[in-house]
């Protein structure tokens, strides 16, 4: 039996946050704001201290999600919670301060060090979240995942649990109109990887196939438009619902072997997520091609990259001609135009395997990964 699972409200567009009125006042009395330095001081946290104000509501801001979230800024985030002595968290940002928010709600009512809930289900009463992406990508305004990283062990931990699912979603186009080229790109990579992952992935559904299909349309039509002018505003809120709709996929069938391997490179050589994705992207859904020529082809098939009259192998391999292609469109570097150190990286392919399998995500593929593949995907895809 397929489970499926979104957040209890999403409210989308330019006046989402005003709508959202009642449904806010229900969440608590006193949020804690987790975000950015940048957009901290952006009129976007702005207009939400204006409306929780208008709202009679209290809030404290933590202002201190700097890059992607570590488990030391998840447990100073816990003590500004609990000092100010807030009910319930408002994350806004990209997918660092909504990963952070969630974090927080979690080892806000739970005992222990966060790094001991990897691989756990984290259940429980938690504070309510409220999440408002900034960025069209990662999708965590609707999923029960979360990834935080072990600054002790260098592990980008990737957390979950039903609980964990925001209760509002505010999904707001306008928000999203000032990302930089680069943003715009690799977070909508990250959206595409979700979504050809999770239709991809052996856990798939009749339900997350619905969302899939809708969300690779999409951004293989918008994403080069949204990156070419970052101000197209039909382009901005079709990836927005892009990444939602990704994020729902992979909430309910996940990932597998891209962002598996993904994670540690992001952790060792500090690459954003979104950029390792599209690194890997073509290489390692290449390799599981041949274990799942049905499932590629058909979705090739779904969203007219290839003809209904052609063979699934045939399709699939135009599906990784399309990624190719927007890779390239998008100049998604590879690893060493992106400035890794050859000898460093090389050394670190041994951990990089092992950490990619232990996360379970290339599990979840059609065809079995094993460690030796993910080393020798490592070495292939470097150039």
């Amino acid at each position: 039996m397929a489970h499926f699972s979104i957040p209890a409200h999403v409210l989308l567009g330019s006046n989402a946050l005003g709508e959202a009125g009642k449904l806010i006042r229900e969440l608590g009395k006193k949020a804690l704001i987790v975000t950015g330095p940048h957009v901290g001081k952006s009129p976007m946290v702005e207009e939400l201290k204006e409306t929780l104000s208008r709202l009679g509501l209290a809030y404290s801001i933590y202002d201190e999600i700097s890059g992607e979230p570590t488990d030391r800024m998840v447990e100073e985030g816990v003590k500004r919670y609990r000092e100010a002595d807030c009910d319930f968290l408002i994350g806004i940002g990209g997918g660092s301060p909504l990963d952070s928010a969630k974090a927080i709600a979690a080892m806000s009512v739970s005992e222990g060090k966060i790094a001991d809930y990897m691989g756990e289900e984290i259940a429980g009463d938690l504070p309510p979240v409220m999440a408002i992406p900034t960025t069209a990508g990662t999708g965590s305004e609707a999923t029960k995942f979360t990834v935080i990283t072990d600054t002790e062990t260098g592990v980008k931990m990737l957390l979950k649990g039903e609980a964990l699912i925001p209760k509002i979603a505010i999904l707001n186009p306008e928000y999203t109109m000032d990302m930089p080229k680069a943003v715009t790109a690799a977070t909508g990579m990250d959206a595409l990887t979700h979504a050809i992952e999770a239709y991809t992935s052996g856990r798939a559904s009749e339900l997350t196939d619905v969302f899939a299909v809708s969300a690779v349309g999409r951004i293989f039509t918008y994403l080069p438009l949204a990156y070419k002018n970052g101000f197209d505003a039909k382009a901005r809120a079709e990836m927005l619902l892009a990444a939602y709709e990704a994020g729902v996929c992979i909430n309910n069938s996940s990932v597998t072997i891209v962002h598996g391997m993904s994670r540690p490179i992001g952790a060792l050589f500090h690459v954003p997520h979104g950029m390792s994705n599209a690194m890997l992207l073509e290489g390692a859904l290449g390799f599981v091609l041949d274990g799942a020529y049905e499932r590629f082809g058909r979705l090739a098939r779904e969203t007219g990259i290839a003809g209904w009259e052609e063979s699934d192998e045939m399709a699939s391999k135009k599906l990784m001609e399309a990624v190719a292609e927007l890779c390239v469109e998008l100049a998604i570097p590879s690893l060493k135009e992106y400035g890794i150190d050859e000898k460093d990286y090389m050394k670190a392919i041994d951990k990089m395997a092992t950490d990619a399998i232990a996360s379970g995500s290339p599990g979840n593929a059609i065809k079995t990964v094993t460690k030796e593949d993910c080393m020798r995907i490592y070495r292939a895809v470097f150039d």
